[in-house]
């Protein structure tokens, strides 16, 4: 059995979260019992949630523990199996963590999923086809529920969850903005995947001035919201909403060091009469397989173009993440492990 390395999670981190927070080590692969097989990873995902399971407190999943292989989705081929649905060369997407192989239960639902890279490439499915596109879809779909006209602002818009988002939405006939950090990222999201318009929060010191570009980009205000960041980016949207819009809470990127983040002017909530709903995408597995049918669709079809930024190597992996929560990634953040 090959030798594996693994990044641990070494300790929890104090505010803001360092390289010194990991721990790489080098283990001894486990040989295969009956129903397992043994993934070697292609890739693997580095996405914001994690940064909350590597606190203590209480989340909406349990922490990650110490000294135990850091949480994420996995890519990659089955190099060894003794189940008799899964064979050697088979590609594979799993949650298989921070390290080169992984040894898996087949016959647990959902640990280990076959998938097709004729029209998708692998590493898309830890991204527009894969967790991040399921959780804008649903976000969309199930939450915001557009109709044909409406316009849709998304923050962290040139990211995995974002660019899916644009796409789905434009799919639906809606006026698509997103909120990017930086001339680049918003030409892409404009060019590229082709939404509306896009507004660099970077040049927007505080809410009201970024407010007042939203009005410019949505000139009949907004109608639905998919949240990533928080902060002043939430206060600046909420000033925008149209009566009885709705907002799908996804993620707070803004507050992810532990710093308070309040909401400036909340009574917005009861005057528009918004709905705002906080989910978890994986709480929702029932949705899944229609999610993905739409987005591989719009993915082979060239309707839904995304962008990775791809870190080398298992030990690039930390600094790929700590980048990540800070905005240097350009699109889906993946670690290429061969």
């Amino acid at each position: 059995m090959p030798t594996n390395r693994q990044i641990l999670l070494d300790n929890r981190p104090e505010g803001e979260a360092t390289t010194g927070n990991f721990k790489l080590v080098t283990a001894q692969t486990p040989a295969l019992q009956d129903g397992q097989v043994l993934v070697r990873h292609h890739y693997l995902s580095l996405d914001p949630y994690m940064r909350g399971r590597m606190n203590e407190s209480k989340s909406y999943a349990q922490p990650q523990p110490l000294g135990e292989v850091m949480i994420g989705g996995t890519v990659g081929e089955i190099v060894e199996s003794r189940h008799p649905k899964f064979a050697v060369g088979d590609k594979v997407v799993g949650m298989g963590g921070w390290q080169e192989y992984s040894v898996v239960d087949a016959n647990q639902p959902g640990a280990v999923r076959k998938v097709d890279t004729t029209h998708v490439p692998l590493s898309h499915y830890l991204g527009a086809v894969g967790m991040p596109g399921v959780t804008a879809w649903y976000g969309l779909v199930k939450i915001i529920n557009p109709k044909a006209g409406e316009t849709m602002v998304v923050s962290a818009a040139s990211g995995a969850v974002g660019s899916a988002y644009g796409a789905l939405a434009k799919a639906r006939g809606c006026r698509v903005v997103g909120i990017a950090g930086g001339k680049d990222k918003c030409d892409y999201v404009v060019n590229e995947l082709g939404f509306d318009a896009c507004i660099d929060y970077k040049q927007h010191k505080d809410a009201i001035s970024l407010s007042k570009a939203l009005k410019q980009a949505c000139p009949n205000g907004i109608d639905g919201y998919f949240e990533n960041v928080g902060g002043l980016v939430l206060d600046a949207v909420l000033l925008r909403m149209n009566a009885f819009g709705r907002i799908a809470v996804c993620g707070m990127i803004a507050g992810y060091d532990g710093q308070p983040m309040p909401l400036a002017n909340p009574a917005l909530i009861l005057v528009n009469r918004l709905k705002i709903e906080g989910f978890i995408v994986s709480e929702h597995m029932e949705v899944w397989p229609e999610a993905l049918k739409e987005l591989g669709t719009l993915v082979g079809s060239g309707k839904l173009r995304p962008r990775e930024s791809v870190a080398q190597g298992l030990q690039a992996a930390p600094e790929a993440f700590l980048g990540l929560l800070k905005g240097k990634n350009f699109g889906k953040q993946l670690v290429k492990l061969i």
